[in-house]
């Protein structure tokens, strides 16, 4: 095919995980249909791509170790793939979904039954599609809840909520992609952002509608946050209330209380709140954070937090969140997330002892644009050590098992091929990328260490970065350029939390650290996150 956008993918041939498991553990069979669907929102009908004519869509709950079997019809108008986001798969690399990586899409008027493989999971997930945009309509919550007789590491919730962020396009998502890719301009930004497909009441459309929670005084609730916007990283709060971060990414973390959470694309957060004050209605609100030179729209999207039998209006002033250009909160919240010594989590095995290091650079490049949409001499892509990903003609785990030659190579770059400023100002930088469908193959058992740096190329900022098949621990993180030599003596490796999506800060690095222990081809993206 050779398909070339601008999200970049970095995979990975790996390995084995030894499975949980977990008594009385059940089989669940779910149908997705997967369609074209009218939505009105900002007094203006969009036609989305959606799973049974709803957005976001059907909810997946079972308990720790199940097996989930998820039938995909597809009824719309060209190919996809579905992707469970945070899910290891052991042994199981044929359903995990990235396009053209594990699998080529399920075509138009045909259907595909993924084996979903629970192991360790415990908390919250969500599912996407796994192709171009469609991930910013086609999605919805993975729910693991404790296996029977397992018991919370908590005060056991009165009872639990999801809540989905989003970014609202005034447009088919494919299509925008589409018409960026063609004409070599980033694509456009959102027109609002939604909780569970509500964009409240601050975009001035009187038909738009705004989600309520209701809950009971004196009740606790536990929040499970996905952040499945294109995009942006989000500030989530609710007026007047603390919120008690329990688990990121579908594994417990030690407890802390704040008035506000941070959560990048892709994250999974799980969060109690106790209805203790005042009988009322309380403003819960979302705005995007960034640190990059061109920022999204500064759009509040509001939901209710209403008190049963609760009277009386809301007053928008009492709102609370950061800036958006809030990097004091941003960092400061995200240093508070630590592994907790709990039971219900895998035990804690920080790799020490290094057998693979591989430091990678996150930048915005330039490859000539040829088609006759162009716009501009050269369009932009995303790279990772100066590699734009080039989709294959099959998916790379076909090739690999088949041994067909000529589909990837083993050559991506284990270091960037030039050390510069990566964090100073680049003007005249020669930004070209190249292009290719490159891998690291690692032997089974490996210590690997990534360094993630983000570089001034492009639009700068921070990047949420998602590797598949695997939780990892984030040992470090800091502003500037990576040092080799003393940023290492920085690392937390005594509690690091256990996370399968890593916020890289703009200007500067995170480090992350896993055994290579699940055979497969294991996929890691990241999309144009700052444009």
């Amino acid at each position: 095919m050779g398909l070339q956008q601008d999200t970049v993918t970095w995979f990975v041939g790996i390995l084995f995980l030894s499975t949980l498991f977990l008594c009385s553990a059940d089989v669940h069979h779910y149908e997705f249909f997967v369609r074209e669907s009218n939505f009105t929102k900002l007094c203006n009908t969009t036609t989305l791509l959606v799973v049974n004519d709803s957005y976001p869509g059907p909810e997946i709950r079972v308990r720790r170790g199940d097996t989930v079997f998820v039938n995909v019809h597809n009824q719309g108008n060209y190919g996809f793939t579905i992707h469970w986001h945070g899910v290891k798969q052991p042994r199981n690399p044929w359903f995990d979904g990235p396009e053209f990586i594990t699998q080529c899409p399920i075509q138009p008027g045909t259907n595909f039954t993924y084996e979903v493989i629970l192991s360790d999971e415990i908390g919250t997930l969500w599912w996407h599609a796994h192709s171009d945009w469609t991930r910013g309509s086609v999605q919805g919550a993975f729910i693991i809840l404790p296996a029977e007789n397992e018991t919370y590491p908590f005060p056991t919730p009165d009872a639990d909520q999801t809540i989905i962020l989003q970014s609202w396009y005034n447009g088919d998502y494919k299509q925008i992609i589409d018409q960026a890719l063609a004409t070599g301009i980033p694509p456009r930004q959102p027109d609002a952002y939604a909780i569970n497909g509500n964009l409240g009441d601050t975009y001035g459309c009187t038909n738009d509608t705004i989600f309520r929670m209701q809950v009971d005084y004196e009740k606790m609730y536990l929040l499970r946050i996905i952040n499945a916007a294109m995009n942006e990283q989000q500030f989530f709060s609710i007026t007047n209330h603390t919120l008690t971060v329990v688990a990121q990414d579908a594994s417990y973390v030690r407890r802390f209380t704040s008035d506000y959470i941070l959560i990048s694309p892709g994250q999974t957060m799980d969060v109690l709140v106790s209805a203790n004050q005042n009988v009322g209605q309380y403003y819960m609100a979302t705005r995007p954070f960034s640190d990059a030179s061109a920022m999204p729209p500064d759009n509040i999207t509001t939901g209710i937090f209403q008190y049963t039998n609760s009277e009386g209006g809301l007053n928008a002033s009492l709102i609370t969140l950061p800036a958006r250009d809030d990097t004091n909160a941003t960092n400061s919240f995200i240093s508070r997330i630590r592994n907790t010594n709990v039971t219900q989590n895998p035990p804690l095995n920080v790799p020490t002892g290094i057998d693979r290091r591989v430091f990678i650079t996150i930048a915005t490049n330039t490859v000539p644009c040829n088609t006759s949409q162009c716009l501009l001499p050269n369009r932009f892509v995303a790279s990772l050590n100066n590699v734009s990903f080039v989709f294959p003609r099959i998916d790379i785990l076909k090739a690999y098992y088949n041994s067909t030659g000529g589909v990837f190579t083993e050559d991506f770059p284990l270091n960037p091929p030039v050390f510069y400023d990566f964090t100073g100002n680049l003007t005249g930088f020669n930004t070209r990328a190249e292009l290719g469908t490159r891998a690291v193959v690692l032997n089974y058992g490996e210590a690997v260490e990534i360094v993630l740096q983000a570089t001034q190329l492009g639009g700068g900022g921070s990047h949420p970065i998602h590797l598949h098949g695997f939780s990892f621990y984030r040992v470090g993180s800091g502003s500037g350029n990576f040092n080799n030599e003393t940023d290492p003596r920085t690392y937390n490796l005594v509690d690091p939390p256990l996370i399968n999506t890593i916020h890289v800060p703009g200007k500067g690095w995170a480090a992350l650290r896993f055994f290579a222990n699940n055979p497969g081809i294991v996929a890691g993206e990241w999309t144009l996150f700052s444009l």
